[in-house]
């Protein structure tokens, strides 16, 4: 008797307990439930929908197995289109298939063009292939170029070839130049050489220079490394000044160590000043210039 009543008041408190979960899950949201519905969520419960409801919800997901067969998404099921909704989407997946094959795209199927499309297609291939044998694609297949082309993109490759070796920008093949073309491309190179020895650039080659040249480089050079040293650069080599430079560059030191003395700025070393300077240095601080 005793176990029999304490069955009884378990189950009355676990049904008590669950009374709350479902209780609301009575009064559940109608509007949420039809949302979930629609988005395909585990909380959709059809059986809960009104008729109204259940027939908005088959609208949308018509509107949505429609959507997914015009754009070629999963799922979609073409038995569930109407008549017209089949002949529009026939009609654009032709279309499409016809686009795809004018631009060259793996997903063409030519089997579905009609002939006057593969005609069409054909004649877009073959001139993408002539563009890219023109322009020294690695996609140019030669085969396919008739004798004309085929002349034309020689002409072209030469003249590729002649633009990389004259600018030295791209893959030059000094093989396959014209002597007028190797007279042309050397003078261009020891031009651009020149300028590059000039004005103190990279890719100098000194011993491609006219004697002019290389005067008026070794001029520049002098000077550039002359106001590199005046500056206390990092760049200057003292080993190529001349004796009167390196008068100059001692002179101009000393004046600047005097200054940094007499008036406390700057790097001052007392040991490199005249016995003149430093009484006019112990005779009082100079005021700073403004």
């Amino acid at each position: 008797m005793n176990v029999t009543l304490r069955k009884s008041i378990w189950l009355q408190l676990a049904c008590f307990s669950l009374w709350p979960i479902l209780l609301f899950a009575q009064s559940s949201d109608p509007a949420q439930n039809l949302t979930d519905c629609k988005d395909g969520r585990q909380g959709c419960d059809r059986s809960k929908l009104s008729p109204s409801q259940s027939a908005e919800l088959a609208a949308a997901e018509h509107r949505k197995n429609v959507s997914n067969c015009r754009n070629g998404y999963d799922p979609c099921d073409r038995s569930k289109l109407t008549q017209p909704e089949a002949i529009a989407l026939a009609v654009a997946d032709h279309q499409r298939n016809v686009s795809d094959c004018n631009d060259g795209m793996r997903s063409c199927d030519r089997s579905k063009l009609t002939p006057s499309e593969a005609v069409d297609v054909t004649a877009l291939q073959h001139e993408r292939n002539l563009r890219s044998c023109m322009d020294g694609g690695d996609d140019c297949d030669r085969s396919k170029l008739n004798l004309p082309e085929a002349e034309t993109v020689e002409t072209a490759k030469g003249q590729l070839n002649f633009a990389a070796c004259k600018s030295g920008i791209g893959i030059c093949d000094y093989s396959k130049l014209s002597s007028s073309e190797t007279r042309e491309v050397t003078a261009e190179q020891d031009q651009r050489n020149t300028q590059n020895c000039l004005n103190g650039w990279d890719y100098c080659d000194h011993s491609r220079l006219t004697p002019l040249a290389a005067t008026q480089t070794a001029v520049g050079e002098h000077q550039r490394n002359m106001m590199a040293c005046e500056d206390g650069r990092d760049s200057c080599d003292y080993s190529k000044l001349t004796p009167p430079d390196t008068k100059k560059l001692a002179e101009a030191e000393h004046r600047r160590n005097y200054t940094a003395c007499l008036i406390g700025r700057g790097y001052c070393d007392p040991s490199r000043l005249s016995p003149t300077e430093i009484k006019m240095i112990q005779a009082g601080p100079k005021p700073v210039s403004q």
